[in-house]
């Protein structure tokens, strides 16, 4: 059992006072964000246009204020939560589920390839006078496909998210200096955000992707500068460090929930990873 809620899309839409429909897919226009300041993820993906004012955000155990005028995009496994910073918030946002990207896609990857959907560092970009304008008409597009009658909207809508998930990119690549993405190392982001709460081992990923251990973690390292294992240690640890802050699980319980053979294992590799014990950080966060 997994503690962190996984937010549906019927439940986004609620949240947002939106009715309920068939789509996977819905389009807020925000004043008055539903704050969230329980860690949850989501089924869908959501890309927000920060219009005005400005929003509390931790993404994993990263926190920040967002600025307008900003971007802020968020996959799925993404651990977030929300809190007020200015009564004067402004937002669009668009959700939609990977499926109905994907659709047609040929490559099932292709969101995959941008960390700026799951990398707790890159989940906000402040737009320039020129690049605000250029994402402001992007919004209006979408906005317009969904509120006027077309039996093209589907197609029409992910056409719009091609150029809106380029666009970020291209946004992305003026501020940051990350080298080529390489296709083993997103298939493997990928395998280790579905199987991590259950394996630990390099050798595990490496026969998931149909290459040797030693391969994959040459490419690994060379990609991101840390190993394969360092990776999964990570995303054990955050999903730890998670589920501490939920004071009304044990330690016993978490470590059953991360899948660790007793308790002593747990604390001992938190400790190892963390510097210290897993009660030591409850008391401390």
């Amino acid at each position: 059992m997994n503690n962190i809620i996984t937010y549906s899309l019927d439940k986004h839409r609620n949240m947002f006072a939106y009715p309920e429909d068939l789509r996977d897919y819905f389009y807020a226009e925000v004043n008055d964000h539903p704050y969230v300041e329980e860690p949850y993820r989501a089924e869908s993906y959501a890309v927000g246009y920060l219009k005005k004012g400005s929003i509390k955000m931790c993404s994993g155990l990263v926190e920040k204020v967002v600025h307008a005028p900003s971007l802020i995009t968020i996959g799925p496994s993404a651990i977030r939560s929300f809190s007020e910073d200015s009564k004067e918030m402004q937002m669009d946002i668009i959700f939609f589920k990977s499926d109905f990207f994907l659709e047609n896609q040929a490559n099932v990857f292709f969101l995959i390839q941008f960390d700026f959907f799951e990398n707790s560092d890159k989940h906000d970009f402040q737009l320039t006078a020129e690049s605000e304008e250029t994402f402001k008409q992007i919004f209006k597009l979408i906005r317009t496909v969904l509120n006027v009658s077309n039996k093209h909207e589907r197609s029409i809508l992910r056409s719009y998210l091609y150029i809106l998930i380029y666009e970020i990119d291209a946004v992305k690549a003026l501020i940051t200096s990350d080298p080529a993405v390489n296709p083993l190392f997103e298939k493997f982001r990928n395998a280790l955000m579905k199987h991590f709460l259950r394996q630990r081992s390099v050798g595990f990923y490496a026969d998931q992707l149909n290459v040797s251990r030693k391969y994959l973690s040459e490419v690994i390292k060379k990609h991101s500068g840390r190993t394969a294992g360092e990776w999964i240690d990570e995303a054990v640890i955050l999903e730890a460090k998670v589920l501490l802050k939920n004071k009304s699980l044990t330690i016993n319980q978490i470590s059953d929930m991360l899948n660790f053979s007793s308790q002593s294992v747990f604390g001992k590799f938190f400790k190892t990873c963390t510097g210290s014990s897993p009660l030591d950080y409850r008391k401390n966060n």
